[in-house]
């Protein structure tokens, strides 16, 4: 299967540069919906026969122009949402303590999935909720598949389950909003990027934390861990 994971389009959160992953969260900008209105220019020698979007809004509505061209429907999945920031909801994701997000993200896609966001999930579970969505898509037969999510959850799926990538390569490479990592694989057999932001449809204004380069530490040593402080596989 040939998998497009596409960043949702600019938010009003981008903007201030907040750790926004709540429900339903903000629509998008003026420019937001110029970007998802590019989209299937963007992405018209693709062959896709589906499109998926997280429960949050911002990628239903970066995803209906998209689907629209396509005479496809929606799925909207739970699986897809961002990754939660649990305490950190709505601080800067630039601040000292926002930046604590970015390093347990980067933790998770290490291999530490034991980790918790503080007041939030565990690594192992948001790569089992996103894991799910893929498995979905993949057993349906689809040959291109579009999933719509969000800058954090894409760059740890992508770290995680992609053989050619690791977590200094994401830490160090921006996802901008409308940004398309393209894979190839399967859930058996494994995946392989492709490309990385090839397919950025209109990189204007500030993309948000969960989207920035990000400086690596991989202890994140300010999160908290589970009772016992025993890593999941």
């Amino acid at each position: 299967m040939r998998l497009l994971l596409i960043r949702h389009g600019q938010t009003p959160s981008n903007v201030d540069w907040l750790l926004d992953t709540a429900l339903p969260g903000p629509g998008l900008t003026p420019l937001g919906e110029r970007q998802a209105a590019a989209l299937p220019v963007a992405l018209a020698d693709e062959d896709i026969e589906a499109v998926y979007a997280s429960t949050l809004v911002r990628t239903q509505l970066t995803a209906a122009p998209l689907a629209a061209a396509r005479r496809l429907g929606v799925l909207v999945r739970d699986g897809l949402r961002e990754l939660s920031a649990g305490d950190l909801e709505m601080l800067p994701g630039d601040s000292e303590r926002g930046q604590e997000y970015m390093r347990t993200v980067f933790a998770w896609a290490a291999g530490d999935t034991g980790l918790r966001m503080p007041g939030g999930e565990l690594g192992a579970e948001a790569l089992a909720r996103y894991d799910a969505v893929i498995a979905e898509a993949a057993d349906s037969g689809a040959g291109t598949v579009a999933m719509v999510s969000h800058g954090a959850a894409i760059r740890l799926w992508t770290a995680a389950r992609a053989d050619n990538v690791d977590v200094p390569f994401v830490a160090a490479r921006p996802l901008d909003n409308t940004g398309v990592v393209v894979v190839e694989g399967s859930p058996s057999d494994g995946w392989k990027a492709l490309s990385w932001a090839g397919s950025v449809v209109e990189p204007a204004g500030r993309g948000g934390p969960a989207g920035e380069p990000q400086p690596v530490s991989l202890s994140a040593p300010e999160a908290r861990r589970p009772a016992g402080g025993q890593a999941a596989g």
